[in-house]
């Protein structure tokens, strides 16, 4: 086949060749690729449709695949470098004390988030992405949640780390008071912002739709927890230091302390601000004012109270609400 831009053939009064005769191989076979394209056998949009339809058909697999593979390959680099097993000879960079914005953030973001916008549009086109992105902005719930979230979350913590340092507890510094909401706030942009809009945005709707949520919980808990599994070979697991048991423990807390964000979700009408809020209240308050407040204890120790309160809270969340955790019962 000659390109647009070939030169014309040099015989004398050539002439345009003549149209192909009908019935001839090349028009049947001209033919038959309009055909084909009209009835919409191209082969790119076949593929195109079998990606939908597979992603429609098994969107939580999907999902689950996704956020795990695009966040362990982008955390890669970080577990080999300095600030994990040490392969790569590099350290990254620190900021406000820390190198995980450089090192554990990107990943994140690559993972549930990301994960749940591209699976909710290829499953459930815009009308799906507008049911998912308006839970993303339903702040307009009770002001008892707000306390519940903000306030009531580090006072469990506090309670339940008094067991383990035998009552003894120190008022925080008026530093760490000043330093506690702005932490909060950029916990909600960056852990919050990451994970939640994937694990209990688009996840957790999903498998309440399935199962009871009770179960939904019990299935969700461990997923969220190995997606955490591979951070345990850096500085944010505490590795090389860390207890062997400590994957184990962190991974009991999070399906414990998941039922009750699964309550506190379906309490809020589905409200995701409220479900980042109570995540990111562990984690702003372990990381800001624990250490402060409880200067005796080590880092198994904060984990041993997270752990211990969450199940007792847990516990309490499924007694008060027979298992039902929030959720409407569904219509028979």
């Amino acid at each position: 086949m000659t390109s647009p831009h070939s030169h014309p053939s040099s015989t004398p009064d050539s002439g345009p060749a003549p149209p192909a005769a009908l019935g001839s191989p090349s028009s049947r076979a001209a033919t038959g690729v309009v055909a084909d394209s009209a009835r919409g056998h191209d082969p790119q949009r076949q593929r195109g449709r079998s990606i939908r339809s597979t992603v429609a058909r098994y969107p939580l697999i999907t999902f689950f695949v996704l956020a795990n593979l695009l966040s362990w390959a982008a955390w890669t680099p970080y577990i080999l470098s300095n600030n994990g097993l040490g392969v790569w000879d590099y350290s990254f960079p620190e900021w406000l004390g820390t190198s995980q914005f450089a090192g554990v953030l990107p990943g994140a973001y690559l993972g549930p988030i990301a994960s749940a916008l591209l699976v909710t549009a290829l499953a459930d086109g815009r009308a799906g992405l507008r049911a998912w992105a308006k839970r993303l902005w339903k702040w307009r719930v009770g002001f008892r949640w707000y306390v519940v979230t903000i306030v009531g979350v580090p006072a469990a913590i506090i309670a339940s780390t008094l067991v383990f340092s035998e009552g003894q507890l120190q008022a925080p510094s008026l530093m760490v008071i000043a330093a506690f909401v702005p932490g909060l706030v950029l916990q909600m942009v960056t852990t919050g912002l990451a994970e939640e809009p994937g694990w209990r945005d688009f996840a957790l709707p999903r498998l309440q739709a399935r199962f009871a949520p009770l179960t939904a919980s019990f299935i969700l808990g461990p997923l969220w927890a190995l997606w955490h599994m591979p951070l345990f070979l850096s500085d944010w697991g505490g590795w090389p230091d860390a207890s062997w048991w400590r994957p184990l423990e962190f991974a009991a807390f999070c399906i414990a302390f998941n039922v009750v964000m699964t309550w506190v979700f379906n309490r809020t009408g589905q409200s995701l601000p409220l479900s980042m809020l109570m995540h990111v209240s562990v984690n702003n308050f372990v990381s800001i004012a624990w250490s402060e407040m409880f200067p005796t204890l080590n880092a198994d120790t904060a984990q041993h109270a997270l752990l211990f309160g969450s199940t007792i809270a847990a516990v309490l969340v499924v007694a008060a609400t027979r298992g039902r955790l929030g959720a409407t019962p569904r219509r028979v």
